[in-house]
């Protein structure tokens, strides 16, 4: 096996993270924890990853939202074959 295809080697846990919170906030993680059988640093370690995510997915640079932002304002027009199918399957007025 090339050394490119080798799985590198699992990182282990060394940080400790320590967070005070509110009873019920507590009672909530530990339900979460009993449910999925994820330890409460996975939880805390997941909902981070899906956030990150969410945000990367939504996130539009100034060059990216301007050329949105145009496409939006001033869409294309339908391409004539685009119209025939939709008129022939009755989802477009004639």
């Amino acid at each position: 096996m090339s050394t490119a295809r080798r799985l590198k080697p699992p990182e282990r846990k060394t940080e400790r993270l320590e967070l005070r919170v509110l009873p019920s906030v507590r009672k909530l993680i530990e339900r979460a924890s009993a449910v999925t059988g994820l330890a409460a640093g996975d939880l805390a370690y997941e909902g981070a990853r899906r956030v990150l995510e969410e945000h990367e997915r939504l996130r539009l640079s100034g060059e990216d939202r301007e050329v949105f932002l145009a496409a939006v304002a001033r869409p294309p027009r339908p391409k004539a074959r685009l119209v025939a199918a939709l008129r022939r399957h009755g989802k477009l007025g004639r």
